[in-house]
């Protein structure tokens, strides 16, 4: 069965067994956003599986720091190849019978993107169960994130579940009625 990673940050081998235990190729990857804990491994799963390489082209100035990241961390990383193209606001992504539809939701970062597929958003790290993502680093802003999340995640319906890059599942729903940053 074809197979996309979606914001590979790290654990290459946890990454490569998961899709193994699946029965999964590897044939996309997909960033939401490019900071390393996101995009750490795009590196080397290309060195295995040279396949499509996708994200927002704000995101290129992070994808290019990714070694400088790297060292704030105290960790290595290799340089991130160039993607294969960009992604944008409103495109449709065909992949096997699923259609991913790209929302550009700026605010963590400014290129950062969520992906619904039917009726589940990949948010990476705009929306959280019970919270946001940060909004103090190099191109990020609190009104952006607001406004992103009201104007392009709300409206898509309270049944859409969103998984998150960090923590539980939750859905619009619980995050309209909870969600602190929300009120």
């Amino acid at each position: 069965m074809a197979g996309a990673v979606i914001d590979p940050g790290g654990d290459l081998d946890q990454i490569l067994a998961a899709a193994r235990e699946e029965n999964v190729r590897i044939e996309k990857i997909l960033l939401t956003h490019a900071h390393i804990d996101h995009a750490g491994a795009v590196g080397k799963i290309l060195e295995r599986f040279p396949v499509p390489f996708l994200c927002h082209e704000q995101e290129q100035e992070w994808l290019d720091g990714m070694q400088a990241q790297a060292r704030m961390f105290g960790v290595r990383a290799e340089p991130t190849p160039k993607p294969t193209r960009y992604v944008k606001d409103g495109e449709q992504l065909a992949f096997g019978t699923l259609k991913f539809k790209v929302l550009h939701t700026p605010g963590h970062t400014a290129g950062g993107v969520c992906y619904l597929i039917d009726r589940v958003l990949f948010a990476g790290d705009t929306l959280f169960e019970g919270s946001i993502g940060r909004t103090d680093l190099p191109g990020g802003s609190y009104d952006q994130i607001i406004d992103s999340i009201l104007n392009r995640i709300v409206p898509l319906g309270d049944d859409v579940v969103v998984y998150s890059g960090h923590g539980p599942e939750t859905n619009v729903a619980r995050e309209k009625r909870h969600n602190p940053f929300l009120r």
